[in-house]
């Protein structure tokens, strides 16, 4: 999100506000539906301590603890529709953030490598955004940096 900055950002009347803050959104799976709670200043944060929030948010999404203040406020979304199975969908965007990051199951698919195939784990990932702030070619540019950082994690340290 630091190198994509409008996927960010916000509408406010008639203007774009670019957030200096990573507020994510992080659905998890309760026993009436998903719900969003937000992971505060993610980037100040070290994998382990998102790692901990996420796992804080499901357990408290399935006891019934979670606050309003926990489900407010968020500048991105993470959804995975993966861990419910789901091989593609359409994430929908939650006003007034501009962008949402969709996971979906990693599933061993017939892939072709240098004209021979062979069976690779596969996963789709899907970015719905506001056209207004975010074209095309930010929002595929986004999308290749996140399945370059998810094929090689190393990258992510390397620029954080």
């Amino acid at each position: 999100l630091k190198s994509f900055p409008r996927l960010n950002a916000e509408i406010q009347g008639e203007e774009m506000v670019l957030k200096h803050y990573y507020d994510v959104g992080i659905a998890v799976g309760a026993d009436q539906g998903l719900v969003v709670p937000v992971i505060r200043s993610a980037e100040q944060l070290s994998f382990a301590g998102i790692e901990l929030a996420i796992r804080d948010f499901a357990a408290r999404a399935k006891n019934n603890t979670l606050t309003l203040e926990d489900l407010k406020g968020g500048s991105f979304t993470i959804t995975n529709g993966g861990v419910f199975g789901s091989l593609l969908s359409t994430p929908i965007l939650n006003p007034p953030q501009v962008g949402i990051l969709g996971l979906h199951k990693i599933e061993d698919r017939p892939v072709a490598i240098k004209g021979q195939v062979v069976i690779r784990p596969m996963m789709y990932l899907a970015l719905s955004y506001d056209h207004r702030i975010v074209d095309g070619l930010e929002a595929v540019q986004f999308l290749v940096k996140v399945k370059e950082f998810i094929e090689d994690p190393g990258h992510l340290l390397l620029e954080s």
